[in-house]
């Protein structure tokens, strides 16, 4: 299913270095955000304890204590500079917890959290099988997963300037929604949603973009990329090859979005793993089962 690799140490430093500069140009992850935060009204209880995980600088952290005041929230993240400026959102009547871990391995009970929510993070994870199992093992059953995720035509326009100069890898690549979907049914989440939706920003120059992508921390991090600096001829050629898919003195930007939601399975539920279905039980739910 994944044809490609992360570089998870690459990923955190871009994140770390960007820390002081995300803020400066997250317009599109507060609108993605706005929309995200709609999922969760799906769910109709008061939940004990929230998760944000990615949840870079804090804003959406925040969001989710003022929804859920009496909740234990905890913003998650693999960058420890995003969790100090997170600090920066924290209300002397509403904190939340910062905590560093990988989304992969969440230092938190099986079956403790209520909510877990996940703005524009899960694109930077690709082993989808371990996120989706983290998932479904801190879930409480019934509990939601409501995230964003980038998909696959995400900078196209970016990436289709690189092609015009070369055939290396330039531009981080994500998964498609089928790919997204298909892990979480195997991982055993239940009936899972999933839309796509697709923005075109734009800019006065290709240098503008890239700049917002180094301010972001969004910057390529595929083990695949060239290891050596990028030429001057071979950077000038690409922005002059995006320079020609200007229109109306603006430069366009894709941007592709992927929202889900899904709910933590019962007990037992089997998943799907490359041996075979798997169902767990909790020894006490075995006890007394056995004939004498």
């Amino acid at each position: 299913m994944n044809a490609f690799h992360l570089d998870r140490a690459r990923v955190r430093r871009n994140f770390s270095r960007a820390a002081a500069t995300y803020e400066q140009h997250d317009e599109l992850q507060r609108e993605v955000q706005a929309d995200l935060l709609g999922r969760l009204d799906f769910y109709l209880q008061a939940p004990e304890r929230v998760l944000d995980v990615g949840a870079g600088t804090g804003r959406g952290t925040a969001l989710l204590k003022k929804r859920y005041p009496k909740a234990q929230v905890i913003a998650v993240d693999l960058a420890l500079p995003m969790l100090r400026v997170a600090r920066t959102h924290q209300r002397l009547l509403r904190p939340f917890q910062r905590l560093c871990a990988e989304a992969t391995a969440l230092p938190l009970p099986d079956h403790s959290v209520d909510v877990l929510h996940s703005n524009l993070c899960f694109q930077w994870i690709d082993d989808l099988p371990a996120l989706f199992g983290e998932c479904v093992r801190v879930l409480k059953p019934g509990g939601l997963l409501a995230f964003s995720s980038f998909g696959p035509d995400t900078l196209k326009e970016l990436r289709a300037a690189w092609a015009a100069v070369d055939q290396q890898s330039h531009v981080s690549r994500f998964l498609d929604m089928h790919d997204v979907g298909d892990a979480m049914i195997n991982a055993g989440l239940r009936d899972p949603v999933l839309d796509v939706n697709r923005y075109t920003l734009t800019y006065s120059e290709p240098r503008a973009l890239l700049k917002e992508l180094k301010g972001l921390g969004a910057t390529h991090a595929d083990r695949a990329r060239e290891r050596h600096l990028t030429g001057k001829s071979h950077y000038r050629r690409m922005l002059a090859a995006y320079e020609a898919m200007r229109v109306d003195g603006r430069v366009p930007a894709t941007w592709e979005v992927v929202t889900a939601h899904a709910w933590g399975p019962p007990p037992g539920q089997a998943r799907r793993t490359p041996q075979g279905e798997i169902a767990t039980f909790s020894l006490d739910s075995l006890r007394g089962s056995r004939r004498r």
